[in-house]
């Protein structure tokens, strides 16, 4: 079952590839509880079919860099990637998408997250196994409270655009 407006996110655990370590966070891959990091925050959200594939580096990413500063203007806290990769995966694909720190790169190395939302897909005939569908949702406090989820392999709703228009 697909998560639906108005709901709570589910439990889980992404990971995150730290290039600088601080307080609580060692160099390289870390794991999130999810209901930790969006505590008390309004986070715009954006899953995508994987790291390096063409829409997803093109436009989707790359669309949500542009608009951070307008995204945080209107109040959203943080924007986050995920996608079925490692961390490691999204770290490197974080820098080379020069997302310096605008973007968090988070990862769902199993699917784990994009099965708890309903949001998974089988890309077994691309030979990428079980993915994310591409969406974006704006989640405050834990609850979501807008979502686009594409449809067929399109990009039409999940743009920062479309999140912007949104935000009013």
């Amino acid at each position: 079952m697909t998560i639906k407006i108005g709901e709570k996110l589910p439990e889980g655990t992404l990971a995150e590839f730290i290039e600088v370590e601080s307080a609580g966070c060692s160099l390289g891959p870390n794991s999130f509880q999810v209901s930790d990091l969006v505590k008390g925050k309004k986070v715009v959200i954006f899953g995508l079919p994987g790291a390096y594939t063409p829409t997803c580096s093109a436009q989707h990413v790359p669309g949500y860099v542009a608009h951070a500063a307008d995204l945080k203007a209107k109040g959203v806290d943080e924007i986050w990637c995920i996608a079925v990769n490692d961390a490691f995966v999204m770290g490197a694909w974080g820098r080379d998408q020069k997302v310096n720190g605008v973007v968090r790169m988070l990862a769902d190395g199993n699917a784990a997250f994009s099965k708890a939302l309903g949001l998974d897909a089988d890309f077994s005939k691309s030979g990428m196994g079980t993915r994310s569908q591409r969406y974006s949702m704006l989640v405050e406090n834990g609850v979501v409270k807008q979502l686009n989820v594409e449809q067929g392999g399109k990009f039409d709703v999940s743009s920062a655009e479309t999140m912007l228009a949104q935000l009013g």
